[in-house]
């Protein structure tokens, strides 16, 4: 359940219009459903502020559809990641109505949460290689109601590019950086930009690159103060470190926003 299912049913209870038995029952399934093959965490929304995510390498199809079926019973949306095309043939026969990002490898099913913080989180790429990582983090911010712009193709062998976006990266509240080869570009950008940056290393490049090892190593070696980095392809997890910082941003100025006695 996300958070505000559970306050909208105790609003209900407190005001009469539910009773403590139909409440109970509608919290019954937290905080997990034991699916024999996997144990679905109804409670995370909760705990965390976002619904659990499937991965699906090294699941059968028809364990991804059970797992969706019963996450769709409690939250508005299921992301799944790293999908490939057999799985996904599966998947959108039962869920057709899905969303599908063949080059992000994910499908979303449902409605994406939604977020009151929009345009905050920008997506950059060093080359076009990188785009999808960069979109499996794009999709991952939809799916939780983070309307994030890209741009695409900006890396270090064209400074120019980087410097034509600059006004508009320098918008966001969060930037995610994904470059492989030398993995030069989030030590660009961070020393360019106030907000935090999110480098995600990519596994593209010739053989020294070691499938990305090296553009980790030189993102973890940044100069630029204020970048941190993910693993290796890993565009949902920067995604899902975005959200929390875009979220706590929110959360922020609302209380502020409702202090208006002028009192700390």
């Amino acid at each position: 359940m996300q958070p505000e299912q559970i306050r909208t049913l105790l609003d209900q209870v407190r005001e009469g219009k539910c009773t403590v038995d139909s409440a109970l029952d509608a919290l019954a399934c937290l905080p997990f459903t034991d699916l024999g093959t996997a144990k679905l965490d109804h409670h995370r929304a909760l705990r965390c502020g976002f619904a659990e995510v499937v991965f699906a390498p090294g699941k059968r199809a028809v364990d991804i559809i059970r797992i969706l079926e019963n996450g769709l019973a409690s939250v508005p949306c299921m992301l799944t990641t790293r999908v490939d095309e057999a799985q996904a043939e599966l998947v959108l026969k039962h869920f057709p109505a899905a969303r599908y990002n063949l080059q992000a490898r994910t499908i979303l099913c449902g409605r994406p949460v939604a977020l009151a913080a929009r345009e905050t989180v920008t997506v950059v790429t060093a080359g076009t290689s990188d785009i999808p990582v960069a979109e499996e983090a794009l999709e991952t911010l939809r799916a939780f109601g983070c309307e994030a712009s890209r741009h695409y193709d900006v890396g270090v062998a064209g400074l120019h590019r980087v410097l034509e976006i600059l006004p508009e990266i320098r918008k966001a509240v969060v930037i995610i950086c994904v470059a492989g080869m030398d993995g030069a570009l989030p030590s660009v950008v961070g020393g360019l930009v106030s907000c935090p940056v999110i480098a995600v290393p990519s596994s593209i490049g010739y053989g020294a690159s070691f499938s990305g090892l090296a553009a980790l190593l030189a993102m973890l070696n940044t100069c630029a103060a204020g970048v941190s980095v993910v693993n290796i392809d890993n565009g949902f997890g920067a995604a899902m470190c975005a959200l929390r910082i875009v979220t706590q941003e929110r959360r922020g100025q609302a209380s502020i926003g409702k202090n208006t006695s002028g009192q700390a």
